[in-house]
Order: C-alpha cells, then structure tokens, then sequence
C-alpha cells in the first residue's frame, strides 16, 4: 500500500496538487523506530558496538516502509556516511501482507475470469521478488555497485559509494550525499537550479540507464532524489533496480521511436512481432487505436494533458486487443509513470515525448542497423566457437534419438535442422576470421 501510494506521489496530473503532496510523507517520513532497537542490530551486523564504528550517530534522518536512514560521523576516518538499518520484524509484516496479496489475487481471478489476462498472481509474484531483494542490503549495495560502474561517465548525475567493510545483509553504509531534496522546488528556486533542465534530465537519464545499460533505478520519486550544490542530480536507496534483455530493450525503443515518429502502424507491428499482442487480432485496427491514443498527445501544450484520462484509454485498448500483463515490463512501466510525474512536478511543461526523441534516436543508431546485425552475428560467433568441440557429439546424439522414431516426416525434417546448423557453423567460422583479420 504505501508503495503504491509512493507512485501516487510522483503523479499531481492523476490525484490532484494538494494529495499529491501529502502522499509524500510516504516517500522518506514515516513513524521510525527507536534509535535503541537501530543501534543494537548494527552491532549484531558488524559485530562490534556501535560506538567503535560511529563517532557520532543521529537520530533517523529519513524513514520509509522497509528501513530508515541516520547520519553518521565513521570513527576512523571522520567522513560522514549515510546508515541504513531495515525495520525489525519486517520480514515477518512484508511474508503477512503479501500472503494476504496473494490471497486477493486468487479471489480476482475466481470471481473475474476476464482479470486473468492481467495475470495478478504473476504480478504480486513479481512484485514478491523486487521487494524480497529490498530485505537484503548485501544485494542493495550490489546494485548501488554496479548501477556506479555503469553511470560513471554519465554528466550531470552521481552516486554516493558504497562503503563495504561497515555493510551486510541488515545494515548498508554509503557517503552521506549533500544536497537539496528534488521535490523542494522552493529551496531549488531560492539556490538558482533550473527545474525545466533538471527535470528534462531525470527523464533522460532513466531513459538512457534502461536502454543503454539495460539496468536502471526502478524507485526514482523525490525523496530518493536530490541535487547537488554544483546541479547534478544525486540518487540513492538502489533497493528497487529494473533489468531488461538486449531484446526488450531493443522492442521498447521501437515503440517509443514509433510514438515520436508518429508511425502508428510500426508500433502496432513491433507489439505483434514481440507477441505483447496476440495474433489472431487485427494489426491495422491495433494501429487506429494506437493513434487514437498518441495523436492527442502531440502539438498540445503538456500541462494540458490529462495522464489520468490517457491511463484509462490505454487501459481499454489492452483488455480490447486481449493483450496480457508483461511481468517483466511492469518495474520499466511503472518506473516512467514515476519519473514522468517527477520531472512534470518540477516543471509542468516538461514534454516525454520531446525529451525522450534524442535518447532513443541515439539508441536506435546503435542497437538496430547494420552494425548491429554484425554485433549479433559477432556474438552468435562467439557461442559457437565455445560449443564448438561439443557439435559433432551433439549431432551424433541427436541423429541415434531420431533413428529411434519411426515417423517418415522426422528424418526430412531433421536433414533441414542439420543443413542449418551446418551452415550456421560455417557462418560463424567466417565471421570469426573475419574479426581475427581485422574485416
């Protein structure tokens, strides 16, 4: 619920101004617990007191749904670091409400056979996953790790580092990071920051982190955002981090560059192609209703917009065209939601569309062309080059296995499987001299 309520925040165009800033509270200023009960499971985590470690320890700083954050003075080296500290028992309260999570879905689906194409249990079972990974701080610092390595280079936006030796699976330690809160457009204001630019960025720096890398903070509201005195923008709390394949994020960015080209039909048709929709529907009809949905959008001042009405469209084309609930797009869907509402809180007349057009130009240069193609076929090289010593024994084997059926269509079929193996193997010897040489 307060995650859900946490989105809630980020969207002013969907509830309205004033509910919009209340559910803020949710993001970072709920009731925390004892300084006492976070002091004594630090100690239990790194096996020393907590006045060994901590100079100085405040009293929490922040607190959300799972943990809390304290400020803290290192005793050794006098930096200041940010404390996480999960919540006691949470664990046992998350296991009850998902359980009660799953129980509701079952209940929908008994009572709803047509709520079955959302897949609801396949949805908390996702949902049980991503925050599962929240109660471990050792994955967290893993993810803050890796999400530094792949941001390093990225202008405008910086990580605090993860400080290991006084982290583990209950407590999770990083640089304190100084600076504004990004929902504070008073103080921004009041400190010369440019909202309209830092929102524009939050966007494009989430766009690129998903189809660049393919793995991007998937819980980007304003209380895990702030911004520096120099303007990048800061984030932390990496306990909900997105992944998609090459593949998807390949689909993802047709369909975007589709809607900012204004090409219904080749949005229609890369939902077909990827199965998001079945294919006993109609692709043209698919596309009329695609257009329906985006020609609105386009040459209207984005103020105007209304998010909650274009949700609620969209909502009718998915159960019109019966196209079920993609569980591995839900964190990439609702994380653009979010980060949507972020950027337009910050400057009303942030546009998606213009904003989001050089990123996924850029992408699709990359990922779809000819030097792509060569890319996969460099890779497909690879892997067979890997497999190489073990073809022939797997081709003998398969070749005894199918002796073994008595049906006069399997051998004729099986000769064609055989044929393109072979010539796979043969492409991908001369792809691999080809790069050996320098071609």
């Amino acid at each position: 619920y307060i995650k859900f309520g946490q989105i809630l925040s980020t969207r002013p165009d969907v509830v309205g101004d004033e509910m919009a800033l209340q559910l803020r509270v949710l993001q970072d200023k709920l009731p925390p617990f004892s300084i006492a009960e976070a002091q004594k499971s630090i100690a239990e985590e790194l096996g020393r007191p907590v006045d060994e470690v901590f100079s100085e320890f405040s009293d929490p700083v922040a607190a959300a749904s799972i943990a809390q954050v304290h400020r803290a003075r290192r005793a050794d080296t006098g930096e200041e670091v940010a404390v996480k500290v999960l919540r006691p028992g949470i664990e046992r309260a998350f296991q009850r409400d998902i359980d009660a999570f799953y129980f509701a879905a079952d209940v929908i689906e008994f009572l709803s056979p047509a709520s079955r194409r959302l897949r609801p249990r396949d949805v908390i079972e996702h949902f049980e996953g991503v925050v599962k990974g929240e109660l471990d701080l050792r994955l967290e610092s893993a993810s803050a790790s890796e999400f530094a390595a792949n941001t390093v280079s990225d202008e405008g936006f910086q990580l605090p580092q993860v400080r290991w030796g006084l982290s583990g699976r209950r407590v999770m330690t990083m640089d304190w990071a100084d600076g504004l809160p990004l929902g504070d457009n008073d103080a921004l204001d009041a400190a010369g920051h440019d909202r309209r630019a830092l929102g524009e960025r939050v966007l494009q720096l989430f766009l690129s982190h998903a189809l660049r890398d393919g793995f991007f903070h998937a819980d980007m509201h304003q209380g895990n955002l702030k911004v520096h005195a120099n303007g990048n923008i800061i984030a932390y709390d990496f306990g909900i981090m997105g992944h998609i394949d090459e593949y998807t994020r390949r689909v993802y960015a047709e369909i975007l560059f589709g809607f900012i080209r204004r090409d219904y039909k080749r949005v229609a048709e890369v939902h077909f192609e990827a199965g998001y929709v079945p294919a006993t529907q109609d692709v043209d009809e698919f596309a009329r209703a695609l257009r329906a949905v985006g020609e609105p959008i386009f040459g209207m001042d984005a103020s105007h917009i209304s998010m909650g009405r274009l949700l609620n469209y969209l909502f009718e084309v998915t159960e019109r065209f019966g196209m079920e609930t993609r569980t591995e797009l839900i964190l990439l869907q609702r994380t653009m939601v979010v980060v949507e509402g972020v950027a337009r809180s910050l400057h009303p007349e942030v546009n998606i569309w213009e904003v989001a057009k050089p990123v996924v130009e850029d992408y699709i240069k990359v990922s779809i062309g000819p030097r792509a193609v060569l890319g996969d076929l460099a890779k497909t090289a690879k892997v067979l080059g890997r497999f190489g010593p073990r073809l022939p024994g797997l081709v003998e084997a398969a070749l005894i296995r199918q002796s073994e059926v008595p049906d006069e269509v399997q051998p004729r079929r099986w000769m064609g499987r055989v044929a393109w193996l072979s010539s796979g193997v043969v492409l991908g010897g001369v792809i691999s001299y080809l790069l050996a040489h320098g071609f």
